[in-house]
Order: C-alpha cells, then sequence, then structure tokens
C-alpha cells in the first residue's frame, strides 16, 4: 500500500502542546517555544509511525465567517490566545516550513475544512489520509481510506478512528456525526443544540430516522411533549446548526510529495533552541 498524506490541524496541536508542557522550555531569545516543541515531537512520532509521503499543517480562520452568519454564538465563548502561544503561533510557519512540511491555510474557512478538502482530494486519487485532531468533529471523515488520529488518556500516540470506532463510541455512522453535533450540541465550539436532547437520544433518534431531517419530519411520533415541541419549535436552528457542523470545500489540490527533511529539520529546531531535538533530528538525518 502506498504511503499515506498526513494532514495536521495545527491550531489543535499548538493549544494541546502549549497547555501540557511547561512555559520555563524557552527557546534562544529567552522566549516559550514549548508550544512549538510539543507540536513538532507530536507529529514527529506520527512520522516514525506511519512514514506519510507529506505532511501538511493546515490553519485557517477562527470562526468560518458563514458559520458566524448561521448563528453569531459560535465561537463566541471563546478566550483570546495566550500572549505566550501567540508569539509561537506567529513563528510556526517559519519552524514547521523547514522541516519539509507543508503549510495550508484560509482566509474564511477552518482548518477543519482545510483537513477534510485535502483527505476527499487524496481519496479521489486513490491514495489514504491520515488526520491528527483534537476535534472529534472531524469523526464525519472516518471510512476506508481516511483515519482519524486522536489524543487519548493512556494511549501511546494518537488513538486511530475509524468507522467501527466511530459506532463504539456514539452508536451512529461518521456521516451522521454533524446531525449528531445539531441534536446534542457542540459546547466547545458553542453549538447550543436541541434543548432537552443529549448524546444518548440524539443517537437514538438518528438510527431510527436515519438523518436529522427524517428526524424533525417525525417530530410529532416522540414520546414526551418536551422532545416533540423542541424538535418543532426549534427546526430551523437545528437546521442551521447541521450546516455549522459540515465541513467545506477548500477548494485544494492534491499535495505533491514532500519527505521530511530532517537535516533542515535539525537546523531549525537548532536555531529555536531546542538542542534536545535537534540532536535527535542530526542523529535521524544520519
Amino acid at each position: 500500500m502506498a504511503d499515506p498524506l498526513l494532514v495536521v490541524d495545527t491550531p489543535s496541536m499548538l493549544y494541546r502542546a502549549f497547555f501540557a508542557l511547561p512555559k520555563t522550555i524557552k527557546g534562544t531569545d529567552g522566549r516559550p517555544v514549548n508550544a512549538l516543541l510539543g507540536t513538532a515531537n507530536l507529529v514527529l512520532r506520527e512520522v516514525a509511525e506511519y512514514g506519510p509521503r507529506a505532511v501538511v499543517l493546515c490553519f485557517g480562520a477562527e470562526a468560518a465567517h458563514y458559520r458566524v452568519e448561521l448563528y453569531s454564538g459560535y465561537h463566541a465563548d471563546r478566550p483570546e490566545m495566550p500572549d505566550l502561544l501567540e508569539t509561537q503561533w506567529a513563528a510556526s510557519h517559519d519552524f514547521f516550513s523547514s522541516f519539509g512540511w507543508q503549510i495550508a491555510g484560509h482566509e474564511t474557512l477552518e482548518a477543519d475544512d482545510l483537513l477534510g478538502s485535502l483527505a476527499e482530494a487524496e481519496t479521489a486519487a486513490g491514495g489514504t489520509t491520515l488526520i491528527m485532531t483534537g476535534d472529534r468533529d472531524m469523526f464525519q471523515c472516518a471510512n476506508d481510506s481516511v483515519t482519524i488520529l486522536y489524543p487519548a488518556k493512556g494511549v501511546q500516540g494518537m488513538e486511530r478512528i475509524g468507522p467501527a470506532e466511530v459506532r463504539k463510541r456514539y452508536g451512529i455512522e461518521p456521516e451522521q456525526v454533524p446531525d449528531f453535533i445539531a441534536l446534542r450540541g457542540d459546547p466547545s465550539d458553542g453549538i447550543p443544540g436541541a434543548r432537552g436532547i443529549g448524546e444518548k437520544t440524539a443517537a437514538e433518534l438518528l438510527r431510527r430516522y436515519g438523518d436529522l431531517d427524517g428526524v424533525l419530519d417525525h417530530a410529532i411520533e416522540q414520546s414526551t411533549p418536551r422532545i416533540r415541541g423542541v424538535l418543532r419549535d426549534d427546526r430551523d436552528a437545528l437546521l442551521s446548526y447541521r450546516e455549522m457542523a459540515r465541513l467545506q470545500d477548500a477548494g485544494v489540490t492534491r499535495p505533491p510529495d514532500s519527505p521530511t527533511d530532517w537535516a533542515a529539520a535539525a537546523a531549525a529546531a537548532e536555531r529555536f533552541g531546542m538542542n534536545r531535538l535537534a540532536e535527535r533530528l542530526r542523529e535521524a538525518a544520519d
């Protein structure tokens, strides 16, 4: 089998590394580099595990314009980026591109949309994709050619999420994830969902009726006045929430092969004061 494409939810990894590693990890300029170092190590572990044909680090808008237009509360309660992370974020393109990794960005869509679009382009070309992300919304992409690499407690490296794992975790199919989010809601994104409908009820409704449209069309059949009322009264809002949860076409093309440049990566790590990482990378280069 050909080597997979590895696409990375870079904002997710940078935030995760920033809060996981001490801010006392500093570079040559005396500023913290914990987010850069942690993200590099996370990606390098998967590069060593899977030998991808290329690595693409995705960035995007904090909140896609069309999602905010659909619902003004989308991402509204997210805190501002910490100053100590902001400086590392600004340096991340230069740092990671030195590894031979490609950078993809979008001004109006989010990193998630790029991840999904790149995976679709790879599938269309007959390839396979690994999506590295801490966002469970991306479980909607899991299929025979796309695997989610999801950080999980107690697991070395990343947990592999395919269709079977989505079914086991939620009791639904991957393609039902946007419908599931619309019903259950997503507090991390500020999507309210259907009032009073939790994860279990949302999954049961989708197994019974197939998708959100089917659930809404059978609102009158539900056993409690509360569920009947919310499905009837909030129909338009729930359809908007599903549209927000669906990934959008970012208009990408399939990225070319681009192996990790171990020597250049070692030089970049040394330039940023990551001496232990630089040593490991030089050994890999040799």
